[in-house]
């Protein structure tokens, strides 16, 4: 019989949100085990995942502290600029001239020096959260490997691997992605509902540059957003509806191209594909509890939102942080680390907070994709009303950074 390995926490999937939660444990000095089904070095191929990620200015404060960010290393492209416009050719951004149904979120008026977001390809952020875990004494990385069953009781968690290995752990975090075998099996129901729309993603290199401005342009079918890379390059994000998405992934690059360049508009210049085409189906799921005796949920498995305002990572990263910050104080106060007692505290923190998010983004996307026209002219004028009242974009901007709320001790303001 196998030895049973014992460790403070196992953590079930070890992507770009198991990858984070170990580190973040690891650095309290948690003992951590990540179990995952995929190939490491695969995974730090573009053929992989060839997505990119918007890292908010609040998330890139606990990237930071966990000695993680290095945006020469990571490629991290800043946002200097979001504009957003509502989807008629008269509202397009042609040569710098802004529709007067717009809104333009400047990363100066928040008085700070830091850019409202970074945009990274997922490749770079696998790199470092696995060479980070490699180099980690309190991490164990498992990969490839696949988890066979789990049993919880009132003093453990078991987990058997299926090449036979045996896992012993005070806590299990399921980090397993939208379709949490984890959560299933822990008999936690979720809200779900598919959107009638498909996520097209693309990497595009552009004659000129984009000078860190990230657009987000609403349109029937849904919201098409550019987002700066860099290299003059940027990562589009077309939401398209379901029944008309797989023609446009059929077209030949040049026909592709062309329908890209009648979204963007000419001020970047001539336009080149720079990158295969990905595409997945667009859902809503919420977890209606995050956690149950010795198992909690973060990112995905918790709240898979629609990525009209590019915030699903950095939900998952404030899990994160606030799981974090419940567990040490948990363990210093002499607590069992997988008590519900305890981990009531990261719901009650979490929940609430991450359901009005989803929610609001569920809503906004539900708003803009159509063309009612007396609901286009309530929203161009609620556009325009907040574009001129400065304390409403300050708002939006802190709720884009990430930076609203009681924020856990690694995305907290200095000082």
């Amino acid at each position: 019989m196998a030895e049973t390995l014992q460790f403070d926490i196992a953590i079930v999937g070890g992507g770009l949100a198991g990858g984070l939660v170990a580190i973040a444990l690891a650095d309290r000095g948690f003992s951590c085990a990540v179990i995952d089904a995929a190939d490491p070095g695969a995974m730090q191929g573009a053929g992989f995942d060839g997505r990119t990620t918007a890292i908010s200015y609040a998330s890139a404060r606990a990237f930071r502290r966990l000695g993680l960010w290095d945006e020469r290393a990571l490629e991290a492209e800043p946002i200097r600029d979001i504009l957003v416009t509502d989807g008629r050719a008269r509202n397009r951004f042609d040569d710098g001239a802004i529709s007067s149904f717009a809104l333009h979120f400047d990363s100066r008026e928040l008085q700070a020096e830091t850019p409202l977001g970074w945009i990274v390809e997922n490749r770079f952020l696998r790199g470092a959260l696995l060479d980070r875990g490699r180099n980690s004494k309190n991490i164990t990385l498992m990969a490839p490997a696949r988890r066979e069953a789990t049993a919880f009781d009132a003093g453990a968690a078991a987990i058997t691997l299926e090449d036979g290995r045996a896992i012993e752990a005070a806590l299990v975090i399921a980090a397993d992605g939208r379709f949490s075998s984890l959560r299933a099996e822990a008999n936690i129901k979720t809200n779900v509902w598919r959107y009638a729309q498909t996520g097209i993603v693309v990497t595009v290199a552009h004659e000129k540059p984009h000078h860190g401005v990230a657009q987000e342009f609403f349109l029937p079918s849904g919201p098409f957003a550019i987002l700066p890379m860099t290299e003059n390059r940027s990562s589009l994000v077309w939401t398209e509806r379901e029944d008309a998405a797989p023609a446009y992934l059929a077209l030949d690059d040049a026909h592709f191209l062309q329908e890209i360049e009648n979204r963007f508009g000419p001020y970047l210049g001539k336009l080149s594909l720079a990158g295969p085409r990905w595409s997945y189906p667009l859902a809503f799921t919420l977890a209606q509890s995050y956690v149950a005796p010795r198992l909690a949920l973060i990112g995905d498995a918790a709240h898979a939102i629609h990525p009209i305002a590019g915030q699903g990572y950095n939900l998952g990263v404030k899990d994160i942080a606030a799981l974090t910050d419940v567990l040490s104080e948990g363990r210093e106060l002499g607590l069992d680390i997988g008590a519900l007692t305890v981990l009531q505290n990261y719901q009650r923190w979490r929940r609430f907070d991450s359901a009005a998010l989803a929610l609001g983004t569920d809503l906004l996307n539900r708003l803009f994709s159509n063309d009612f026209p007396p609901l286009r002219l309530a929203r161009d004028f609620g556009m325009s009303a907040v574009g001129k009242i400065a304390p409403l974009r300050k708002f939006f901007m802190r709720q884009a950074g990430a930076d609203l709320g009681k924020l856990p001790s690694l995305m907290a303001a200095e000082g």
